[in-house]
């Protein structure tokens, strides 16, 4: 790819909106997973009898935040899949058609 068509791309405003949005909600759901998980570490090491609590039979409270935290990733990993599929896509199509556009003029 040549340096115009690469500054074509750079100057365009959904690559900008792309970049800012993907860079955002990026961060936006490392944190919550950080959290979350940081959180779990937290309740093991200074409230070790929180976890350790019988819910039924050998089941605890440790097991279902385990397994809640399990499936807390898989739906954030699955909302930013959606979001990419649609929103991330949407930009991506026009720029590749905006610069396409660009290069058939040429």
């Amino acid at each position: 790819m040549d340096q115009a068509t690469l500054a074509r791309i750079k100057a365009d405003p959904n690559y900008r909106t792309l970049v800012a949005e993907r860079k955002s909600f990026g961060w936006t759901l490392t944190i919550i997973t950080l959290i979350a998980y940081y959180g779990f570490i937290a309740i093991v090491a200074f409230a070790p009898g929180v976890i350790a609590t019988k819910l039924a039979g050998n089941i605890t409270i440790g097991i279902v935040i385990g397994f809640l935290l399990i499936l807390g990733s898989i739906l954030l990993t699955g909302i930013y899949v959606a979001r990419a599929n649609s929103r991330y896509d949407d930009l991506a199509n026009a720029i590749v058609n905006a610069v396409t556009r660009v290069g058939r003029k040429s």
